[in-house]
């Protein structure tokens, strides 16, 4: 009974087996996804995540616990530099593995080993259902806030000048019908008293001047008349 014994042996001595997990981790945190058998792929993804739990606790001895375990310094810099903000949102599960299907040579089962997207980490906000009294309700305010169409409303005159209807021209047109003649009427009443009180002396006094000056063509006519009389 293998009792607290976790891990694959995988047909391999312990130091043949760790040496080939700690370049597979190695070129996993560099590369950021590695392709591999079935067995391998599951048994990777312990290390990966032990790796970056060490990571995000970002202390000195964590940080000498993943060089003992990972073959280069720069990728564990990397890894602890970045960790916070790629895997702080996401407890456990790091890593993504995908089956690929058989090898050709021995039909052995491939597996894609992958670290997860920066997208995939970003809580997603839960998004309300609208009820239909909310739906409502906003309709109602983009309503009032929002000038409505008044030149075709004539149901609502409120929001705007409402549009003629065919009876209102008519209308119009009768009430500046009456308002001319009474303008009119009122213009030749204010006039009359006007030209009698000035224009009548005036009239009165060129004809009596007329009357009492004679021409002096018709005295010519009347004195040539009178010499060939005598004549």
């Amino acid at each position: 009974m293998r009792h607290r014994k976790a891990g694959l042996k995988l047909n391999r001595t312990p130091s043949h087996r760790n040496a080939m997990f700690r370049n597979m981790v190695t070129s996993l945190l560099k590369y950021e996804r590695i392709r591999t058998t079935g067995a391998k792929a599951k048994e990777i993804r312990r290390w990966a995540d032990h790796l970056i739990t060490l990571a995000k606790r970002g202390d000195l001895h964590a940080r000498r616990q993943a060089l003992a375990i990972v073959r280069e310094k720069e990728v564990v810099h990397k890894l602890f530099e970045q960790a916070d903000e790629r895997f702080g949102a996401v407890s456990g599960g790091y890593t993504r593995v995908i089956k690929l299907g058989k090898r050709p040579g021995d039909a052995a089962p491939m597996s894609l080993v992958e670290l997860i997207a920066l997208q995939d980490t970003k809580k997603k906000k839960a998004k309300k259902k609208k009820t239909k009294t909310e739906g409502r309700q906003k309709k109602k305010t983009a309503d009032k806030k929002a000038p409505g169409p008044w030149f075709n409303d004539k149901k609502k005159p409120g929001k705007g000048p409402a549009a003629k209807t065919k009876d209102e021209p008519s209308k119009v047109k009768t009430e500046s019908a009456k308002a001319k003649p009474e303008s009119a009427a009122a213009d030749t009443k204010e006039d009359k008293p006007k030209k009698k009180t000035k224009s009548a002396p005036k009239k009165q006094a060129a004809t009596a001047e007329k009357k009492d000056t004679p021409d002096t063509t018709t005295k010519k006519a009347v004195a040539k008349k009178t010499v060939k009389d005598e004549k």
